[in-house]
Order: C-alpha cells, then structure tokens, then sequence
C-alpha cells in the first residue's frame, strides 16, 4: 500500500471513531444495551426472630392515605395547621414511632397510599415506606380498598412491594407453608395478592430458636364488589379461608416433637398466631365491651364469608389487627380472638380535627424456662399518639398463656 493510502486509511478510521464517540455522547445510557443500572433488592436481616430478651415487638400502621408528598394536604386539622400540613406529617410521625419503639417487625395493614391523590403510585410507594425501608428493618404490607386507585393493578401493587428494600411481604404463599406435596410452589386458585404467613423463630440460644414460636398471617381484604346489584366493600374469600386453615394445621403441636426432656407444656406446642389485614369483618358490628374509642359505624362487605369461624376452629389465632375505619381505634374481644384497629396514622386520611393521628404497638413476650426461652407467654398491645409527647395510651394484655 502507498504512503497516501496508509494515510487515507487513518483518517478513515479516525471518522469512525469520532462519530462512534459522538453517537454514544448524544444517546442517553438507557437507551443502550446492557447500560442499565441493576439495583438489588437490600434484604432484611432474617429469619425473624425473637430478641435475645424474649421479646418481639411489631408496630402497625393503618391508612397512611399517602399521596404526592408536600403537595398533598391533610384532611380533618384545625384550619391554623393546615397551611402548613401535608403527607410529610405523615412521614415525620412514622418516622418518630420507628424511633421510639424500635419494633422487630413493621406491619403495614392496607391504604397504604391513596389513589385518587397519587399520579404515580411507584414513586409515592417509596416515599410512603421510605422511613422504614431508611431504617434497615423487616416490613410487611397488605392493601386496603384505595392502594389500586392511582396508576397500578392490585397485582403490580404487591410484586412492586415485594421487590422493595428490607420488604419481606410476598405476592402470594408458597406450598410449603402448607400439607401439599408440591414445595416451593405458589399456592394455585387463591384469591387476592397479599396473602402470606410469616414465621417468627425462637429466642437466640434457645431450644426453639429454630422453630416458629409465632406465625404472622397476612391476608388480602380485597377492595369493592357488586353483590345482587349491591355495591359494598371486598371480603376474604373461602380459598384464602382454605389456605389459612392448612398453614395452621401444619403448626398443630410442632414444638411438642422437640426433645422431651425439655417438658414443653401440651399448651404450648402449638405456636400462636397474630392476623392482619385491611377490611373488617361484619361480626365487629355487634362486639361490646372495647378497650378504647368505637367512634364510627363499621364499614364492612355485606358478604360474611366466614373468617370468624375459621378462626375460631383455627385455634391458634389469638388477636386480629385492622384497619379501614379511621375513627375507630378499639379492641374488642369476639369468640374468644381480639380484633383490633390500628387507628388512623395518616394525615392525609379522613379524621377528627383536635383528635391526634394514632398507632398501635404490639409486644409479644417469651416465657422462662429453668434453662433457656420457651414458647410465647403473653401478647399485649397499646396505642401511641401523635402529640408532643407520643402518649401511651389503653395498654392491655390480649393473650396470656394459661389464664
């Protein structure tokens, strides 16, 4: 080859480099193959356990109602706050529970954000948990009637906050918290997106630090149905009833096959459960006695399917938490089970001016052996306000092994 064609040749390639350079400075990264950014999902430190002090304690939130940060106004305050409150009142006081009570477990129980009021619901979901996803602890959710408003399906919903950091909420279960055969499978023709069990683990050091003391099930309200023409509230369908009931009876006297020499009580080897989710059932209409405020009239599905029955022959099913109703914050006892409103957390959501947003905490403790923890002894729940000074409020004990 020439001297002219060897020079021809390097500024032939000396234009492609410069327009190759030029294309990759003028397309944006997303745009290019294998540019994306991959983001993994930060685990939550598992399995849940119960402390080395025999406690776990979980903090539930109730009808956050978030919708588009400080461009969202709080609902029922007296008019001098109102200018100056939005959805981060809601996040500061979240923010401050995490703070003060140091929960193992926060739990989520349904309008979590509030559609209507939400352009993005992705981008008001990381707001809405990002105190709790900021302060590396496990945390559960379900939906309420209002979570699927905005811009994503019940489905999406849930996968999105199944993915999200520190989350350990599930779509759906997996056949091996039941008797089917089929392990590691999701559970087939279940109704709803949010139903899951949670296993909580002994006490570290103990003889049942590897087997579940406390079972946290989560289950999915649904949101509104037309029934004979009736527009009404969404229900828990018979599948998930048939799910629940199959979890529970894989748990029937588990720790009794645990070395004998430890003399665990026939009462205790079936570990308790703890419920929660979103739509009350009809039956709290006609509860009595409350510990707390029953202020407004319940909103439930005209449909009773059923879910107090199933928990009663369930057995292990100690108390219920929902939500739903933002004025009411009682617990009050059915058939031997508490049911329990969290109260209304968010600011965003319907409430009473003058009257404090509210959440409710819920301490489960251990018995002591002569050696080591046993089993769950006693569960007891109170209510924190949202004042100056977080005010403890209706301490009770709702289960207390062998009274």
């Amino acid at each position: 080859m020439s001297e002219r064609g060897w020079i021809y040749s390097a500024l032939y390639l000396a234009f492609i480099a410069a327009t190759l350079c030029l294309l990759h400075a003028l397309i944006p990264d997303k745009l290019i193959l294998g540019q994306a950014n991959v983001r993994i999902k930060k685990q939550a430190d598992l399995p849940l356990r119960f402390r080395d002090n025999g406690i776990f304690k979980i903090l539930q939130v109730a009808d956050m109602h978030y919708g588009n940060g400080m461009l969202t106004r709080c609902r029922d305050v007296f008019s001098s706050e109102f200018a100056q409150c939005s959805d981060l009142n809601t996040t500061k006081f979240l923010k401050r529970m995490i703070e003060a009570e140091k929960p193992d477990l926060v739990a989520f129980t349904g309008d979590n954000i509030f559609g209507t009021s939400t352009p993005d619901a992705a981008e008001s979901l990381l707001e809405v948990f990002g105190p709790v996803m900021q302060s590396r602890l496990p945390w559960a959710a379900v939906l309420g009637n209002h979570d699927q408003e905005s811009t994503m399906t019940r489905e999406e919903l849930m996968s999105f906050i199944s993915l999200m950091d520190y989350s350990v909420s599930q779509v759906n279960p997996l056949t091996e918290d039941t008797s089917d055969n089929a392990k590691g499978n999701l559970v087939a023709h279940i109704d709803g997106f949010g139903n899951y069990n949670l296993r909580v683990l002994g006490a570290p050091g103990s003889f049942l630090a590897n087997h579940s003391v406390l079972n946290l099930y989560f289950l999915d309200s649904g949101d509104r149905a037309i029934v004979n023409g009736v527009r009404t509230y969404g229900w828990i369908r018979e599948s998930q009833l048939h799910w629940l009931h199959g979890v529970s009876k894989v748990f029937q006297g588990q720790n009794a096959e645990n070395d004998q020499s430890l003399d665990i009580s026939s009462d205790m080897s079936t570990p308790p459960a703890l419920t929660f989710f979103h739509i009350p059932i009809p039956e709290i209409r006609h509860v009595r006695e409350v510990v707390g405020h029953y202020r407004e009239h319940a909103a439930c599905s005209i449909v009773n399917s059923g879910v107090l029955q199933t928990l009663v022959s369930m057995g292990d099913v100690k108390a219920v938490f929902i939500g739903h109703d933002h004025n009411n914050e009682f617990c009050g006892n059915l058939n031997g089970i508490w049911f329990c409103y969290g109260g209304g957390f968010g600011y965003h959501a319907y409430g009473i001016a003058g009257w404090p947003r509210r959440a409710r905490v819920i301490l489960v403790e251990l018995g002591k052996g002569k050696k080591a923890w046993e089993g769950v002894k006693r569960i007891m729940t109170w209510k924190r306000l949202d004042d100056e000074k977080l005010s403890k409020i209706d301490e009770q004990v709702l289960w207390d092994w062998g009274s």
